[in-house]
């Protein structure tokens, strides 16, 4: 059964399974696309509690979806809460007696909510008529069997009672952490901190059948076959067939302490005192850290929630978290949404920042060093959503965010060059790099120099898929006109930019003397030349002048140009020793920015090569780079090579991002380091931390020009990110390029 519920506007399918998976690709051997089939979605919904003085214990769900959790004052329900805007748990008092019931624990029996206090066990199902005395002084938990029977716990006792009539009890040594029934095995299962028994209505027998040693929750799983136990250092599994303990103890684990153990809807759910995980049915873990997903990470329960959701008690509170189906286009949709209402400032693709705790409403939007680049990928992204759909909605992006683009170079007094940025005047003191603004001629407005070859890179790129893309005469020719200002300027000026003070900038120099002083395995001496060749390609291509193809046959023919682009990424390393300062600064690590470079301008390098034969040269660097960046599974960078080598790129992997990056873009604090159940690699050049990159779900939002093998990271909810430059641009892309469908 399915119920179909809305998610800020959009008619999505929650799946009572549950369970994370993800569509196969229709593309196997030979094929090139996606077909976009839902897949499951996983967010979540949080719920604050404030008063650890009254620890909270345990979390339920009843058939009817309602949610109670245990404190102990009482019992409690979330109030309010929605994905990205937390609620609460607030005092339940909607059956207003129980408040004088000294309740001690808590269960679904039968798909109702059924209570233990200090005389019976009671309902307010079944017409009230479940009313169990148990006589037991000091009854602490207890479970439901087959037919309103019960076993309780106390301290080193059991009893076991059905209609007020306790029908066995007996001693046991230490205390019971823990109780099941499990249906398929007509037996309660009890677990001390050493030992597992069951006991068995029917010869009222308690059994021993595993002994060891820091046991600390389980939960019988699979139909009664198998039982789960956690340890404070791991998990065993037992098999309840041949009352045989599986194989050694699970311990390559996120984390090994172990706090209670779940099964829901057939996933082994785990809790402890650094978040949650789940089993995979590969044998992986999908790990739960951080706000993103929990409002604490010490966790105290895990239950099944309502419509296939899981519900993560911790010790601050209540995270639900959703599964929920959706196609790539339904969570395009979402993201649209997103920029539009938060992310665009002065037609910016801006970030939301100095927010509280994740708080939307106490955010800003701030100015970036980056804001003409990250304004260029959301543009391109709406360029190429609007070729695919044609849609009216995607062509006034365009128009606004070109405006935006365009005035970077009207605001100030230098021909052809592009500000960082642009803000209103009077502001200069909390703007970032106040020591970079300028004032412009319009008192009303200050601009900011210094700017850089990324930002180049990116204009170039946008106004190249503008003038191919878009057909309105206005908006192509504003951003071909802008395009020859820009190459015009670097061309005039020794292929450099020249900043308001007659000086090149730090970063605008694609000067042979610069370039070609770097030594060959120095990222520099490759990149600049990589990009100025698309630059000017670019340039050529849509106006026509013959000096940008002069100009780049002159680079590459007289200045080693195509020689250095054409470089393989395997050369690429530290500057030997000795090197002077700036060459060692810039060859100290890989640098993932430049990978934002390279592939940005690699759409204007292959597109519009001057010759076939050229192009073939391009394909070849171009898939070399991507052969480097394989491991960190990018999104972008998969889908700009199906550009140059659509049958040979990893599509699968470009969805898995788009699939699993989070619908939460807050950068909540994130912390991979400590996982047991990831392979650390030593320091090296491209600083990859582990054997396998992580998904993005369960790393710290990150745009194109980050490491995404950096495990810990996060600003404690203090922003959100914009899925304009991160999502929606290697999306509308792969729709572009019929990758994905």
């Amino acid at each position: 059964m399915k119920r179909i519920v809305r998610f800020y506007g959009l008619a999505l399918l929650v799946t009572l399974a549950g369970q994370v998976s993800f569509s196969t690709a229709s593309a196997r051997q030979g094929e090139s696309h996606w077909k976009d089939n839902p897949f499951i979605q996983d967010f979540s919904i949080k719920y604050s509690y404030e008063d650890v003085q009254r620890p909270l214990k345990k979390v339920v769900t009843d058939r009817n979806g309602k949610i109670q959790v245990l404190s102990s004052a009482g019992l409690l329900h979330p109030h309010a809460g929605a994905f990205l805007y937390p609620g609460e748990l607030a005092v339940d008092g909607t059956y207003r007696f129980l408040a004088e019931k000294a309740i001690v624990d808590l269960q679904v029996y039968r798909e109702q909510l059924v209570y233990l206090d200090d005389e019976a066990v009671l309902s307010n199902a079944w017409a009230g008529e479940l009313f169990s005395r148990h006589q037991m002084s000091g009854a602490r938990m207890f479970a439901g069997g087959e037919d309103f029977d019960f076993l309780l716990a106390g301290e080193g006792e059991l009893s076991y009672l059905k209609d007020s009539k306790r029908l066995w009890r007996s001693k046991i040594s230490g205390p019971v952490l823990d109780l099941k029934y499990a249906p398929g095995t007509d037996r309660f299962w009890i677990l001390t901190p050493v030992s597992l028994h069951t006991f068995s209505p029917e010869t009222e027998e308690l059994k021993l059948v595993f002994e060891g040693a820091d046991f600390t929750a389980f939960d019988v799983v699979a139909s009664g076959t198998r039982t789960i136990i956690g340890t404070s250092n791991g998990y065993i599994e037992f098999n309840n067939l041949s009352n045989k303990a599986g194989g050694e103890i699970h311990r390559k684990l996120p984390v090994t302490e172990i706090r209670t153990v779940a099964e829901v809807n057939g996933q082994i759910w785990f809790g402890t005192p650094e978040g949650a995980f789940s089993l995979r049915r590969d044998g992986g873990y999908h790990y739960y850290y951080g706000k993103r997903w929990l409002p604490d990470n010490r966790v105290v329960d895990i239950a099944e929630g309502p419509e296939g959701s899981v519900l993560v008690l911790t010790e601050k509170g209540l995270g639900q978290i959703v599964f929920t189906e959706m196609t790539l286009a339904e969570k395009a949709d979402y993201f649209e949404k997103q920029v539009r209402l938060r992310h665009l400032r002065n037609g910016f693709n801006a970030t939301l920042s100095g927010m509280s705790d994740g708080n939307l409403s106490t955010g800003y939007l701030a100015d970036s060093d980056n804001d003409g680049l990250w304004t260029s990928m959301y543009l391109a992204g709406e360029v190429f959503r609007y070729s695919v759909t044609g849609s009216d909605e995607a062509l006034q992006h365009v128009r606004e965010s070109l405006d935006a683009m365009e005035r970077l170079y009207t605001i100030n007094p230098v021909p052809g060059f592009p500000s960082r940025s642009f803000e209103r005047s009077g502001y200069i003191d909390v703007l970032s790099d106040p020591e970079r603004w300028q004032h412009a001629s319009d008192p009303e407005w200050d601009w900011k120099a210094t700017t850089s070859s990324d930002e180049a890179i990116g204009h170039v790129f946008v106004f190249g898929v503008i003038a191919e893309l878009i057909p309105d005469e206005a908006i192509r020719g504003k951003a071909i006109r802008l395009l020859d200002e820009l190459m015009q300027h670097i061309v005039d000026n020794d292929w450099y930019l020249i900043d308001y003070d007659g000086e090149p900038t730090t970063w605008g120099r694609w000067n042979p003397e610069y370039v070609n002083g770097f030594a060959t395995m120095v990222g520099d001496r490759k990149l600049n030349s990589s990009n100025i060749v698309a630059m000017l390609q670019t340039a050529y291509y849509f106006t026509g002048k013959e000096i940008y193809k002069e100009k780049a046959y002159y680079l590459m023919e007289n200045h080693g140009y195509l020689e250095n682009l054409m470089r393989p990424m395997e050369e690429i390393g530290r500057a030997e020793e000795g090197s002077d300062e700036w060459a060692a600064m810039l060859s100290e690590s890989w640098n993932h920015s430049d990978d934002e470079m390279y592939f940005l301008g690699y759409w204007g390098l292959y597109r519009y090569a001057f010759t076939d034969e050229l192009r073939g040269k391009y394909k070849l660097a171009i898939v070399d780079h991507w052969e480097a960046e394989r491991p960190e599974k990018d999104g972008l960078w998969n889908i700009f090579t199906a550009m140059v080598s659509p049958d040979n790129f990893d599509l699968e992997e470009a969805i898995w991002y788009l699939q699993e990056y989070p619908l939460d873009l807050i950068h909540w604090t994130t912390k991979n380091s400590h996982r047991k159940d990831i392979v650390l690699l030593e320091e090296n050049f491209r600083r990859q931390s582990t054997a396998e990159v992580l998904p993005p779900d369960e790393l710290p939002i990150r745009r194109h020009n980050a490491n995404r093998f950096v495990l810990d990271g996060g600003r404690d909810g203090n922003q959100e990110s914009s899925a304009g430059d991160i999502w929606l641009l290697p999306y509308w892309m792969g729709r572009y390029l019929q990758v994905i469908r």
